[in-house]
């Protein structure tokens, strides 16, 4: 399985993004998706999963309210819609899939890992 992370750019705090996670190869209807954060200084960190089907769904405290994941099966694509994006969400984004197919919110759950992509957000 290979994923690849997109959408990450550079913003002003209040704006929004949508990140994509593409998946190739593997079943991937299958698979449970992860995205965590990893800023400088900082820890990786979980920001929010979805099991295979979508109907379930967790977000970190810091995010709740603000970010969304969701998923589209028929495109083997994940998104991440991001909204009222603060400086603090600085970070490199990674995209992970487990193949159990839960959400689940600790990074040793997940079996593939994307390249990630950056988000600045300035104030």
């Amino acid at each position: 399985v290979q994923l690849q992370a997109s959408g990450g750019g550079m913003v002003q705090a209040g704006d929004s993004l949508r990140l994509t996670c593409t998946a190739s190869g593997g079943a991937f209807s299958r698979y449970g998706i992860g995205w965590f954060r990893h800023s400088p200084g900082k820890e990786r960190e979980f920001v929010a999963s979805i099991d295979w089907s979508g109907a379930s769904t967790f977000h970190a405290d810091a995010v709740k309210g603000r970010f969304t994941i969701s998923r589209d099966n028929a495109k083997n694509t994940g998104y991440m819609q991001m909204n009222n994006l603060k400086p603090e969400d600085t970070a490199v984004y990674y995209c992970a899939v487990n193949l159990a197919g839960y959400r689940d919110m600790r990074p040793g759950a997940y079996d593939y890992w994307g390249q990630g992509t950056l988000v600045t957000v300035s104030s």
